[in-house]
C-alpha cells in the first residue's frame, strides 16, 4: 500500500508512520516543520523515519492546496492519514486564526483532492478535548456541539467536513479521537514530557489546579497501532483511542516520575485555566468492537519508557513550549 502521512515529523504521526513502513508499506510523509514546540525534536523523528526504506519526504503545508495538488498529481495514495494539526488548548486562544487554518481548511483541501483523485480512504485526528462538560465514561454518540477552546471547535470542524465528504462522495472515514497520548519524543507543551524534564532538572514543575484534574492517559504505540487500525473500511465512523481504564491524576503521574528518576519535585501551583477540562475517560467498546484494539502498555510501564527515553537524550536538551 502507498499512505500519505500528514504532520509526520510529529509525536504521533511519525510512530504511526513507523509502524507503517515495518510493515512492508510505502510513506509519503508530510509537514511544515513549524515552530510551534523545538523543530529539532521534529527532525529527530524525522532522522528515525528516514532510515526507513519506503519513506519520502516532502517539506509541505497542508494549507497550501496547491502543493498539495502536486503531490496528489504525483502518484495514488490508497489512504490519507491526516495527524497534521496545531494542537494545545491554551495557544489556540491566541492564535486561533492559525487553528481554523490548518485544522479546518486543511483538512479541506486533502478531502477536495480526496475527491478529485479517488483516494478511498481517510483516517482523521480528532481530540478527547470536544467531550468537555460530558458525563464520563465518554462515549462517541455524546453531543459536542459546545466546544470551549478554539481548538476543539477546529477539530470539530475538521470532523462534520469529512462527514459531508463522505455522504456526498462516499470517501470512507474513520475519526479517532486521541486521549491524552504520551511517551519517548513526547510533545514538549505536554505533561508528561514537560514534568520528567522539570523533576530531572530540579526545576519548579507549573501545575495549573490542585493536581487532581486526571487523564486518560494512552502510550503512543497504542494509539499509533488504533490509528492504523481505523484505515479498514467503516463508511464513517467515529472512534475514541483511549487508555480505557479509570483516569490518573496529575498528582498520581509526578509521584510515578519521581519513582523513575529517583528525584523529588518541586511544585509551584497555578491557577486552573477555563478552557481545560476537568478529567478525561474513554468508552474504548466500540475500538474493541470495530477495530479489535485495546490498549497493551500500562501507564506504568509507558512513563517508564519516557523517562527512559529522556535520560538517553537530555543531552540534546530540547526546549519546552509554553503551554
Amino acid at each position: 500500500m502507498r499512505y500519505l502521512v500528514t504532520g509526520a515529523a510529529g509525536f504521533i504521526a511519525s510512530k504511526t508512520a513507523e509502524f507503517l513502513l515495518r510493515d512492508g508499506h510505502d510513506v509519503v510523509g508530510v509537514d511544515n516543520l513549524n515552530d510551534y514546540y523545538d523543530p529539532r525534536l521534529k527532525e529527530f523523528r524525522l532522522a528515525g523515519l528516514r532510515a526507513l526504506p519506503g519513506f519520502t519526504f516532502q517539506h509541505l503545508d497542508i494549507e497550501d492546496k496547491t502543493a498539495l495538488a502536486e503531490l496528489f498529481a504525483g502518484g495514488r495514495f490508497d489512504a490519507v492519514f491526516n495527524l497534521a494539526a496545531r494542537a494545545g488548548v491554551r495557544y489556540s486562544m491566541s492564535h486561533p486564526q492559525v487553528y481554523m487554518a490548518t485544522n479546518a481548511t486543511g483538512t479541506l483541501n486533502l478531502l477536495d483532492l480526496m475527491r478529485d483523485h479517488g483516494t478511498p480512504k481517510l483516517v482523521l485526528a480528532s481530540t478527547s478535548s470536544l467531550y468537555a462538560g460530558q458525563p464520563m465514561p465518554f462515549v462517541e454518540t455524546l453531543p459536542v456541539n459546545t466546544p470551549i477552546s478554539p481548538y476543539a471547535a477546529t477539530k470539530k470542524a475538521a470532523e462534520v467536513m469529512a462527514y459531508s465528504y463522505h455522504y456526498l462522495y462516499g470517501i470512507d472515514v474513520s475519526v479517532v479521537r486521541y486521549f491524552t497520548v504520551y511517551g519517548p519524543a513526547g510533545r514538549p507543551d505536554m505533561s508528561v514530557f514537560r514534568f520528567v524534564k522539570w523533576i530531572d532538572e530540579g526545576k519548579e514543575l507549573e501545575l495549573y489546579g490542585d493536581g487532581l484534574q486526571a487523564r486518560d492517559f494512552t502510550y503512543v504505540d497504542d494509539i499509533a497501532r488504533g490509528t492504523i487500525a481505523a484505515a479498514r473500511p467503516l463508511g464513517y465512523e467515529i472512534i475514541n483511542l483511549g487508555g480505557g481504564n479509570n483516569p490518573v491524576d496529575l498528582r498520581t503521574l509526578i509521584g510515578m516520575i519521581e519513582n523513575n528518576l529517583g528525584k523529588q519535585a518541586r511544585i509551584a501551583n497555578r491557577e486552573f485555566h477555563k478552557a481545560d477540562i476537568k478529567s478525561t475517560w474513554a468508552d474504548i467498546s466500540k475500538a474493541k468492537a470495530l477495530l479489535g484494539w485495546a490498549p497493551q502498555v500500562s501507564l506504568e510501564d509507558g512513563v517508564r519508557a519516557a523517562c527512559d527515553w529522556h535520560m538517553a537524550h537530555r543531552h540534546l536538551d530540547f526546549k519546552l513550549t509554553d503551554a
